[in-house]
């Protein structure tokens, strides 16, 4: 362990675990002589830190929370991010807004304090201008090095509690030549188109400024010969109970059940609950009881369609330590729960989620990586993880009931990541036929609401005020073109009722699920 302490933009001393003080050049900037540092010490977790707080630094912790290579982490005590949170404009992902509390997933890293092991800075090889301000540098980085399978974080435990804040606020002219580096160009001109309509504000120097900037994104950054083997214990006993929740596909159900029956490492239960809301109606799934299977299978049947409450009561009947959240249109390899958990105890993490593709579909994502969103039907969960979280009804029959989980995991600092081997094929199979169909409470308003009011619910829960006025906008100018109203003027004053009426049915609904 190789710790460079900073001031005022400036190298102060560099300590090494072994050597004790280091020498080091006066000239370079930190990012420079951060990567020299790499070159001296390549087995060697390098951190950084501001001087102000070398007594705050929790150098106890150190060696648990690097517990691979492929880590990024830094931490800002500040409520202030060095990226202004005007980013949200450009930015729609969950790695914007960030949980202090917790570790969690962002490529928003800070030059406070943090840590990387130097093979990855080696893994660069210069594709990142070192002169940048360390704190531009860190977060071009984590942006750039994190869909090629770099796991950042912000991690409050690099910090003793009640730590100092050190302020470090990028300018208008950073955050735009950000979004020209990292973004593509259209996002520098719905950014300052936002900036005026949502704040008042017309920030034409930056913007200009920001269009001679070379756009990064193709910058070969290369991590696959870093080998990852976590030191995190997170696997006692292998053993998985699975849940799936089942509509009207007997057939298809009965295939995933076989697909489970042939794993050769076997789930302990499996907990179906199947759905079918017409009265008087009772199961279709004989082969439960007529067929034996290498594990126990404990069948729920209900009138109440829904899959947020279908997969809440499986949840409850778990009890094993692993929890697989299956769909009854999967179809996958003999190897795939032990697969699974090769990657799990690789990686060390406690959510994974696979890669899901439908038939003939290219796989988008070849690298692990930090999920963005969360697969209901295709993740590993550790059971006592589900302690805390659960599906929100107020999704139920609506979209984002998946991401939400996926946010309520994340918000007790646990990231989910997704893992491009092994797979699991989505056969997105035809739902049964049922003559009751749920009645939405919006249903009959004169006005109906856009967006879906479970995407709002969203929105307002998980994404930050500029997230949601810039998915407004890009909502309206996209609707345009999709309805009937040709007059701008009517257009605008009938989405801005649609609009409206979208945030009253959602908070609606967080009130009507509230705990």
């Amino acid at each position: 362990m190789v710790i460079l302490y900073h001031s005022n933009n400036r190298v102060v001393s560099v300590v090494s675990e072994l050597d004790g003080i280091v020498p080091f050049d006066k000239s370079a900037t930190i990012a420079a002589a951060l990567v020299n540092l790499a070159q001296q010490f390549p087995d060697s977790i390098l951190l950084w830190c501001h001087q102000s707080l070398q007594a705050h630094l929790n150098v106890s912790e150190i060696e648990d929370l690097f517990h691979h290579k492929k880590l990024l982490l830094s931490f800002n005590p500040s409520e202030s991010p060095f990226i202004d949170s005007a980013i949200g404009y450009a930015d729609a992902s969950l790695f914007v807004p960030i949980s202090k509390m917790v570790s969690f997933p962002s490529w928003q890293m800070s030059s406070v304090v943090g840590g990387v092991s130097a093979e990855v800075l080696l893994a660069l090889n210069a594709a990142i201008p070192l002169k940048d301000n360390f704190d531009y540098f860190l977060c071009s980085l984590a942006k750039l090095a994190m869909p090629r399978g770099l796991l950042c974080y912000s991690e409050p435990l690099l910090l003793k509690p009640n730590s100092l804040s050190i302020p470090s606020k990028g300018s208008l002219y950073t955050l735009f030549r950000f979004v020209k580096q990292h973004y593509k160009t259209r996002w520098v001109f719905l950014l300052v188109f936002n900036l005026f309509l949502y704040e008042r504000k017309l920030p034409i120097l930056p913007f200009l400024f920001s269009l001679f900037y070379k756009n990064r994104t193709k910058i070969a950054i290369h991590l696959d010969g870093i080998i990852v083997q976590s030191s995190k214990k997170v696997i006692g006993k292998a053993t998985v109970d699975v849940i799936i929740p089942t509509i009207g596909r007997k057939t298809y159900l009965y295939d995933v059940l076989k697909d489970f029956s042939k794993q050769t490492l076997l789930p302990n239960k499996i907990v179906i609950v199947e759905q079918n809301p017409e009265a008087g109606s009772k199961t279709e799934l004989d082969y439960i009881q007529n067929e034996k299977w290498p594990f126990e299978i404990q069948h729920i049947f209900t009138h109440q369609a829904g899959a947020c409450n279908a997969r809440n009561l499986a949840l409850n009947e778990t009890k094993s330590e692993w929890v697989f959240l299956a769909d009854d249109d999967n179809r996958f390899e003999s190897t795939l729960l032990a697969a699974i958990f090769d990657k799990i105890k690789q990686f060390g993490n406690q959510v994974v989620t696979t890669s899901y593709p439908q038939k003939n579909e290219i796989k988008k994502y070849n690298n692990l990586i930090q999920w963005p969103t969360f697969g209901a039907g295709n993740s590993v969960i550790k059971r006592v993880l589900l302690e805390k979280v659960r599906f929100n009804n107020a999704f139920e029959f609506g979209y984002g009931e998946d991401s939400d989980f996926g946010m309520q995991l994340r918000n007790q600092g646990n990231d989910v990541l997704y893992l491009p081997e092994p797979e699991i094929l989505h056969l997105k199979a035809p739902m049964g036929g049922f003559r009751t169909k749920p009645v939405l409470q919006w249903q009959k308003d004169a006005v109906q609401p856009k967006p879906s009011p479970t995407i709002m619910l969203f929105q307002l829960l998980h994404c930050t005020t500029e997230q949601t006025n810039s998915y407004k906008t890009i909502l309206f100018l996209q609707y345009y073109r999709l309805q009937s109203i040709t007059n701008p003027i009517r257009y605008y004053s009938h989405f801005k009722k649609q609009w409206d009426r979208s945030v009253f049915w959602a908070n609606q609904l967080k009130q009507q699920n509230e705990v």
